[in-house]
């Protein structure tokens, strides 16, 4: 099943522009993701989100999909996404791919490019592949997961 954009309420924000609200709802879904499911014991609040403009997906006032996309020059040389998830209630259904198409419109209509790097988890390649980002061939493990550098240009 895909899942049309229209389904869900979609909101872009600056950290400035984000309700307390909003920003503990964004926080939670990350724990849960990242730190509750993956077993990585990190402080996810890195002092990266005052620069980021935030972007996600709500129904029913719960968080379904969320990324932080960041300028040219914070986190690498090139505009970057960052802390893509979906949270549990909403896999399955495409959400990931409608949130990383708004992402990269996103990007090309702020930011005037659609050079982007992004730091991925390896069993997502294939995933992030599919818009046309390519292995940089720089692998690390990040809190002991594979992950890869990938670019589009």
């Amino acid at each position: 099943m895909s899942v049309l954009k229209s389904d869900f309420i979609w909101k872009a924000k600056s950290f400035d522009q984000l309700s307390v609200d909003e920003l503990y709802k964004i926080l939670q879904a990350r724990m849960e993701v990242f730190v509750v499911e993956q077993h990585c014991h990190y402080l996810d609040p890195d002092n990266a989100d005052q620069k980021a403009i935030h972007l996600w997906a709500e129904k029913d006032g719960e968080v379904a999909a969320y990324c932080r996309i960041f300028d040219k020059g914070i986190k690498y040389p090139e505009t970057s996404i960052g802390r893509v998830l979906t949270t549990g209630n909403f896999r399955r259904i495409s959400l990931g791919k409608a949130l990383m198409n708004i992402a990269l419109q996103l990007i090309e209509s702020r930011f005037q490019t659609s050079v982007v790097r992004i730091s991925a988890q390896d069993y997502l390649l294939d995933f992030y592949q599919n818009f046309g980002f390519e292995d940089t061939g720089k692998k690390y493990l990040e809190d002991q997961i594979p992950h890869t550098e990938m670019l589009r240009k």
